[in-house]
């Protein structure tokens, strides 16, 4: 009986050490395996980066004071607080207060089991940093509640400096004009050091957009545009794209500048998807469409004239007008400019120009041109030329088909009668002579 006994004792301690012999776990079947362990955790890491708690930056070499955030989740069972934090980055980086200095932060909040919170760091970049991934510690210190003396958990992460990304437009096509087709070129760039991933733009030209933006581009409203949205890619670093559109600008709207809001989207360094809003501004020059017409010669007060008109179709006044008589080819015809001051639109402009030649004249027909100068309202000057040949001969004058020169005829009469008069006189006419008168 006592054998029996002892038997049964030395099974019963067999038997509860086979687990242990076998290296299983205790605990509910089912559980995987590393939920119930002898050490178990209260803090678990979970990033690590640029920005502040829910808000990451972008940020660049040589930026100071950037906030750098750690987030973790307390993932023990009980609440914990008297969260700190000593953050220990490569050679790059600093605290704000000075080389050697420890970059600290604390958490005044209490963590309750299962949520997250984080500590935000401030740190100096160094302009020699290089934009890539770098590895980092932090210790952190914390009290569980209900619980005396305080734990510390040690965590290695990486981050990246990632740089930033600057968007600007730009004009490309210069001053646009009103009652005309306009091709206009914009070009964005990145002035950043972080590339500006799938760029996507919209013109804001509605009329809900425009007034939420300012009630100074409400003339939006009238101007017609063939494109309001644009897909260009991926712009790198220092680089720059551009693109086009067609637009026509109602004559409402002359001498005064024309705002293009433009909502730009795109993904940082981060994977973040940003949006901005870009005004490209430009010039609306008023159109000055001048052309000439009704050239010909008359007799003026006794002296050839060049005389024609001037016609501006456009809508805005051509300034500081000048027409010019050019000889061309052979012709000995000086070279004359006359001020006709503006240009102004829907009324024809008068010039004359006497004719002056260099010596005698050697021929009854000249090619001349005729040219004017003006400028538009952005004081750009602008020439136009016509060309044609004018006939300076005596027949000339006395053609007066329109019968809008009878001074000149009178004159042209006058000259023949002298003619006349002086052939009497020296007997060279046939059919009269002094005797017989």
């Amino acid at each position: 009986m006592k054998n029996l006994i002892i038997l049964f004792s030395m099974f019963l301690i067999l038997t509860s050490l086979t687990p242990m012999s076998f290296g299983e776990r205790l605990g509910p079947a089912g559980v995987p395996q590393g939920v119930l362990r002898d050490n178990v955790i209260s803090v678990k890491f979970l990033d690590a980066y640029f920005g502040t708690e829910g808000d990451k930056i972008e940020v660049a070499p040589g930026d100071k004071n950037v906030p750098f955030t750690v987030v973790m989740s307390n993932v023990g069972t009980q609440d914990i607080t008297g969260i700190k934090g000593k953050l220990s980055l490569p050679a790059a980086y600093q605290s704000p207060s000075g080389r050697g200095a420890a970059i600290m932060a604390d958490n005044d909040q209490k963590a309750s089991a299962g949520d997250t919170f984080a500590l935000t760091f401030f740190i100096d970049v160094s302009s020699l940093a290089p934009i890539k991934d770098y590895s980092g510690t932090i210790d952190l210190s914390f009290s569980r509640l209900r619980e005396s003396g305080e734990r510390n958990e040690n965590f290695a992460f990486t981050f990246k400096l990632t740089g930033d990304s600057i968007v600007n437009l730009r004009p490309m096509s210069g001053a646009l004009t009103s009652i005309t087709n306009n091709e206009v070129i914009i070009e964005i760039s990145n002035a950043g050091t972080a590339p500006l991933n799938n760029v996507d733009i919209v013109l804001q030209n509605d009329l809900t957009s425009v007034a939420s933006t300012s009630s100074s581009v409400t003339n939006l409203e009238n101007v017609i545009f063939d494109q309001t949205h644009w897909d260009v890619g991926t712009i790198a670093p220092q680089s720059s794209v551009t693109f086009s559109f067609g637009t026509f600008i109602p004559e409402s709207i002359k001498n005064e500048p024309l705002h293009l809001p433009m909502t730009i989207t795109y993904y940082d360094a981060h994977g973040e998807l940003e949006s901005v809003t870009r005004v490209a501004d430009f010039y609306i020059n008023g159109l000055v469409d001048p052309s000439i017409y009704g050239v010909k010669v008359i007799d003026l007060s006794g002296k050839q004239t060049v005389i024609g008109e001037i016609l501006n179709e456009g809508n805005s006044d051509g300034l500081f007008g000048f027409v010019t008589l050019k000889p061309r080819g052979e012709s000995n015809i000086k070279e004359s400019t006359q001020y006709i001051d503006e240009i102004e639109p829907d009324s024809p402009v008068p010039f004359n120009i006497p004719i002056e030649f260099d010596g005698v004249s050697l021929s009854d027909t000249h090619d001349i041109t005729i040219e004017v100068r003006y400028k538009d309202s952005m004081r750009e000057e602008h020439i136009i030329s016509y060309d044609t040949t004018i006939d300076v001969s005596v027949l000339s004058i006395l053609d007066n088909q329109e019968g809008d020169s009878p001074v000149g005829g009178i004159v042209a009469i006058i000259v023949i009668v002298g003619i006349i008069g002086i052939l009497y006189k020296k007997g060279k006419l046939p059919m009269i002579s002094k005797k017989s008168a």
